[in-house]
């Protein structure tokens, strides 16, 4: 069940919950104006990654409202968007309570992540955020290690991809999403909130990889001087903080932690 939540404080903006968890936030009058956080830190690796204005090539595995490819198109008009969401009728929700600006150049094409990724020539984006929720918890087969060599593919050595996930705890399951990472691209990010990395709080994981060095210091000063600071480990500090996790396979992968068991909130 899809709901649509106004911004009392704003009118235009809407909160998109769906099954009773918080998807997206989307300010119809400001696509600028990213109400999470961790969408925020996805579109921090936009802005250093591609100038204000610069036409870029972005794949969205995910779509749900559409916050990211809005920013994308306020942001670099003349972008190439395509963006793979399997759920045909929240697309038309969308389209209908939440509609695109008009040439908006954001195509959508209703296919899960594995198939439509698998489907792009290789070096065809500059960037793919993988963003991508059943329910509250990320697909098992979107942080494999074969997934991430095909995403490898699709961006070739310049591009970059970003990726979603939620942990909490010992963060066991992204620092097995963080090794995957590791072994396909030669660059690695990872952020999260200081409580999530201590283990106190469930929440969102940002992990950046590409085979091109990355802004890492440019990355870390915008986390950190957010509202809801973002720690970001980068260099030497990935393959301790990896350890002894290993990659995520099709033959063992398993969807992210449940929020309600992890003990916290999600989003």
């Amino acid at each position: 069940m899809v709901t649509l939540v106004e911004d009392s404080a704003r009118p235009g903006a809407y909160l998109v919950r769906i099954g009773g968890t918080d998807q997206s936030y989307v300010d119809l009058t400001d696509p600028l104006r990213l109400e999470f956080d961790y969408v925020q830190r996805i579109a921090d690796v936009i802005d250093e990654i591609a100038a204000d204005g610069e036409r870029i090539r972005v794949v969205h595995v995910g779509g749900a409202a559409l916050t990211l490819p809005r920013y994308v198109t306020a942001t670099r008009p003349s972008s190439a968007q395509i963006v793979l969401e399997p759920d045909t009728e929240l697309t038309a929700w969308v389209r209908e309570h939440l509609p695109l600006p008009r040439q908006s150049g954001i195509k959508i094409r209703p296919v899960d992540g594995r198939a439509g990724i698998a489907a792009l020539r290789d070096e065809f984006a500059d960037l793919v955020i993988v963003d991508a929720f059943a329910g509250a918890r990320v697909p098992a087969e979107l942080t494999t290690v074969e997934y991430l060599a095909d995403l490898r593919r699709v961006v070739g050595t310049a591009g970059a991809v970003v990726i979603n996930v939620t942990d909490s705890g010992a963060l066991a399951y992204s620092r097995r999403v963080l090794a995957g990472l590791t072994r396909v691209f030669g660059h690695v990010v990872y952020g999260a909130e200081p409580a999530t990395l201590k283990g106190r709080r469930f929440g969102n994981i940002i992990l950046t990889g590409s085979d091109a060095a990355l802004p890492e210091q440019s990355l870390i000063r915008r986390a950190a001087g957010s509202m809801f600071p973002y720690r970001l480990m980068t260099g030497n500090q990935i393959p301790r903080f990896v350890g002894s996790a290993v990659p995520f396979t099709d033959d063992d992968a398993e969807p992210s932690p449940d929020p309600v068991t992890g003990g916290a909130h999600f989003g």
